[in-house]
């Protein structure tokens, strides 16, 4: 079975970071990545293709992941997002699930996070 994400990060190396964690976690499938470095891309791959999963930055060129967010909302996409930033203010993990996120985890993240997230959505 594949398994398909999209990760969407201004920074290539938090992009490369997520990917090799997300490959030591989930080893049970085939995991077929899709990259976007702004919020504009991740809408565009999201309108063309279908991923099982985002992993999804809130401070971004172009459009934050909030936008993103609401933008797929608004289309009526129910793709499972996961948010990974390092906004760690009072309710941003709420606002974002208010959004349609599954999750949201802070920067840098955990091995152990991540799992929890996978494991709490039944993505593991």
């Amino acid at each position: 079975m594949v398994f398909s994400i999209l990760i969407v990060d201004d920074s290539k190396s938090a992009r490369h970071l997520i990917k090799r964690e997300l490959l030591s976690i989930i080893t049970d499938k085939e995991v077929v990545f899709t990259e976007g470095a702004n919020g504009k891309e991740a809408v565009d791959r999201c309108l063309k293709n279908t991923y099982d999963l985002i992993f999804l930055d809130l401070t971004m060129p172009d459009m934050t992941g909030y936008d993103v967010l609401e933008t797929l909302k608004k289309h009526g996409l129910k793709t499972k997002a996961i948010v990974l930033s390092a906004d760690i203010q009072p309710g941003v993990a709420e606002i974002v699930k208010g959004s349609g996120a599954i999750g949201f985890c802070k920067k840098p993240f955990s091995h152990d996070s991540i799992v929890a997230l996978l494991r709490e959505n039944d993505l593991l």
